[in-house]
């Protein structure tokens, strides 16, 4: 791979990352959500933090279509998953190369 090629491949990786870390968060909004709720005792901040965790199970479901969509996750197809894990990281590894 060019030194070329490997720039014009920075923007969908930069675009996977981005994508991928707000997954995560919203993953882990919907799990902290969760928490509290098992640690709340009153009505109504039970019935806005449910209403709060929804939003976030929202959030995360269009992330994760928008990605599936996009060809940066591959959800229900593990082959196809890990084969784009690995092109990624060897696109990450070579353009480190460059870099130093």
């Amino acid at each position: 791979m060019t030194k070329e090629m490997l720039v014009n491949a920075t923007a969908p990786l930069d675009d996977l990352a981005i994508a991928t870390d707000l997954l995560m968060s919203a993953k882990a909004g919907v799990r902290n959500y969760a928490v509290a709720l098992t640690e709340t005792a009153t009505p109504s901040v039970r019935r806005t933090l449910k209403a709060q965790m929804q939003k976030a199970i929202d959030l995360h479901e269009k992330i994760a279509n928008y990605m599936i969509e996009n060809e940066m996750y591959h959800a229900y197809n593990i082959d196809e998953q890990v084969e784009h894990d690995l092109q990624k990281a060897d696109m990450a590894l070579e353009l480190a190369k460059t870099k130093s």
